[in-house]
């Protein structure tokens, strides 16, 4: 079963930044670069939506139309990490965000790390 772990959330005010990363474990049948890996967050009271996704070998990525040209999600398969740099973020990007890793049928999701955009 794959770990994912997710950390840098915070507080930040509005038009800030903030670089998230999820770090990935447990690897047994197959390495990290076997997994397409995503971003999706989770507001109070709503359904956890996608942000962003990113290939298992990094060289292409597909954004939420309300991200697109703020947020870059990028990974390092030496490492096992994946990031999402996160850039003039808005009131409406509150949320506690997840990493998902997805290989066939085999998905696994971190426990989530809260941003919180507030003036």
């Amino acid at each position: 079963q794959v770990h994912l772990v997710e950390s840098g959330g915070g507080v930040v005010q509005p038009g800030g930044s903030l670089r998230l990363s999820c770090a990935a474990s447990g690897f047994t049948d197959f390495t990290f670069s076997s997994y397409a890996m995503n971003w999706y967050y989770q507001a109070p009271g709503r359904e956890r939506e996608f942000v962003a996704a990113i290939t298992r070998a990094g060289d292409n990525t597909v954004y939420a139309d309300s991200v697109k040209g703020r947020f870059t999600i990028s990974r390092d398969n030496a490492k096992n990490m994946m990031y999402l740099q996160m850039n003039s973020l808005k009131l409406g990007d509150t949320s506690v965000y997840y990493c998902n890793a997805v290989r066939g049928a085999r998905e696994s999701w971190g426990q989530g790390t809260r941003v919180t955009v507030s003036s």
